[in-house]
């Protein structure tokens, strides 16, 4: 399914690798921990082909996800999924008693699902020249099967541009991943301003 031109598909993964790098460094200093960020994985999928894409990415575990819109000149949401019980291994780093009841670790993984999307895909804007803002996150799903997180209902459109980043930190048994998700209509806007980064950088 092509809704982007070769050389958008390479403009984009250039936009998000240089976005990643960034937000890297940005992390890495907000928690003062060394960060792992992947290369990331930009593809564009099928609504029905999402949950088979996830459970590729996580495997098939028991997973919590939170949701956090954004909004720019283009609209999309982001997902962040993480593996059972993520507080406990970052709570120090959040202000948080390491030993976190359930609340407080919901409210770890609301606050480093917010500086996690926030500087991932302020990246991305940054290189598109794009202002952006976010809603609040909010609690999506808490410990269910990763095969169960999706559906493609929830997508509205006949196909979705789907970026993955998988997060971690050296030193800490701590990783998740960072989905974004645009919906056919957002791509295309999303489309002309990587054609504009190409005309100028490229």
């Amino acid at each position: 399914m092509n809704i982007l031109t070769a050389d958008q598909e390479e403009g984009l993964q250039e936009i998000a690798n240089i976005g990643m790098g960034q937000a890297g460094a940005s992390i890495a200093t907000i928690l003062d921990e060394f960060v792992v960020l992947s290369i990331p994985n930009v593809v564009v999928l099928k609504p029905g082909e999402i949950s088979r894409q996830i459970v590729n990415i996580v495997g098939d575990e028991i997973v919590s996800a939170v949701r956090q819109a954004f909004h720019s000149t283009f609209r999309g949401e982001a997902i962040v999924i993480y593996h059972y019980h993520p507080g406990e291994n970052i709570a120090d780093l959040m202000g948080y008693d390491p030993s976190v009841d359930t609340i407080e670790e919901y409210e770890i993984i609301l606050d480093i699902t917010n500086i996690l999307v926030g500087a991932c895909l302020g990246g991305i804007a940054a290189q598109l020249g794009a202002d952006i803002g976010f809603s609040a996150p909010s609690i999506m799903a808490e410990r269910v099967p990763a095969n169960r997180l999706f559906s493609a209902e929830e997508v509205g459109t006949s196909c979705a541009l789907f970026i993955e980043v998988n997060f971690a930190l050296e030193s800490r048994n701590f990783s998740c991943h960072l989905l974004a998700l645009l919906p056919e209509q957002e791509v295309q806007i999303l489309a002309r301003a990587v054609d504009q980064f190409i005309e100028k950088f490229g």
